[in-house]
């Protein structure tokens, strides 16, 4: 594996896994931007589709739900974390196919 991919696994284990105060199940399904309910579900979909589109308004209905700011930012850190890992992935399985067809 090379470096970046150990860095990359790194990540996203530390992230995911790791020690935080959002539950490890919630960091998880912001990170695969799945299972999640309003309107939690609605702020991870924005942060990972269209983040020029977060308002304070999204991060306060997340907040009246019930979770911390803490638990918010991790939350958000992980929905762009999965976005990117997610692209990271595809960017990976093409060039993959380049190699194959080269």
């Amino acid at each position: 594996m090379t470096q970046v991919g150990s860095l990359y696994h790194a990540l996203v284990e530390r992230v995911v896994e790791g020690p935080g105060e959002a539950s490890q199940a919630l960091r998880r399904a912001a990170f695969a931007n799945e299972g999640l309910n309003p309107p939690l579900s609605e702020l991870v979909d924005k942060v990972a589709q269209r983040p020029y589109r977060v308002s304070d308004a999204d991060i306060a209905a997340v907040r009246a739900d019930g979770l911390s700011e803490d638990q918010v930012f991790e939350l958000v850190v992980c929905a762009a974390i999965g976005q990117s890992a997610r692209q990271y992935q595809t960017a990976l399985a093409a060039l993959d196919l380049a190699m194959e067809s080269a």
